[in-house]
């Protein structure tokens, strides 16, 4: 019996460790800031000082990309300006990436976010909110907080919390998590039409997740396309022509 009780007590020791190391840890498990040389730091005014990749046309359009955890977004203009000829884009660079200062947090990436649309839609009547993996987040927020012609995400989730607890299904994350990004609780705020790109072979976001934010919008907003063949790292806004 005591050994029983001492395994018991060691087991929960461990567990209870094993869960003070993710909630500790957590920002760095989920942010993997990139180094890029390019873009610059535009200073929006009351504080804020919002690092981009800019590529401005003449014209009324424009597109805002919110990337993955892992991406320099500077990396990805030329996709962008193949799949939005013509358009004026903006890409965000997160805080602590690239030469934007600070650490990345939701509250911050959101305050970031509305702050560049802000600075964008001064400029372009137009705007395109594009999001991919962890800034479908950053996109569906602000996209439910103002108006945006199109939204378009790409390997997006429910929730980041749906998202930890399909990779650790054995901790309480759901409790852990200091950054949710909820996705599925601001999409019935959304009216701009929106087009939801999962992948196949998705080994990051369960297409469950993907499914579940579709189900979140009002009927009629959102559409979804499954993009056969790829997985979460090769897929490519280029489906969007084909949509």
């Amino acid at each position: 019996m005591r050994m029983a009780i001492s395994m018991l007590l060691l087991l929960l020791v461990v567990y209870t460790a094993a869960c003070a190391l993710v909630f500790f840890r957590q920002r760095s498990m989920l942010y993997f800031p990139q180094a890029f040389e390019g873009g610059r730091v535009l200073d929006l005014g009351g504080g804020a000082r919002v690092g981009a990749t800019v590529d401005e046309r003449p014209g009324p359009a424009a597109v805002i990309y919110f990337g993955g955890n892992a991406e320099a977004v500077g990396y990805s203009l030329p996709e962008l300006q193949a799949v939005f000829p013509g358009q004026s884009l903006y890409l965000m660079h997160y805080r602590g990436y690239g030469a934007t200062p600070g650490e990345p947090t939701e509250e911050g990436l959101s305050a970031d976010a509305l702050a560049l649309y802000e600075y964008v839609r001064a400029r372009h009547p137009q705007v395109t909110l594009v999001g991919r993996s962890l800034g479908s987040g950053v996109a569906t927020r602000l996209a439910s907080l103002r108006p945006a012609d199109r939204l378009v995400l790409v390997t997006p989730y429910d929730s980041m919390g749906e998202v930890a607890s399909h990779h650790f299904r054995w901790l309480p994350v759901r409790l852990l998590l200091r950054d949710r990004y909820d996705s599925a609780a601001y999409a019935p705020r959304i009216n701009a039409p929106t087009t939801i790109l999962a992948a196949e072979r998705d080994e990051v976001i369960p297409r469950t997740s993907s499914e579940a934010l579709y189900r979140s919008f009002r009927s009629g907003v959102a559409t979804f396309h499954l993009v056969p063949g790829v997985g979460h790292n090769d897929i490519s806004l280029r489906a969007l022509k084909t949509d």
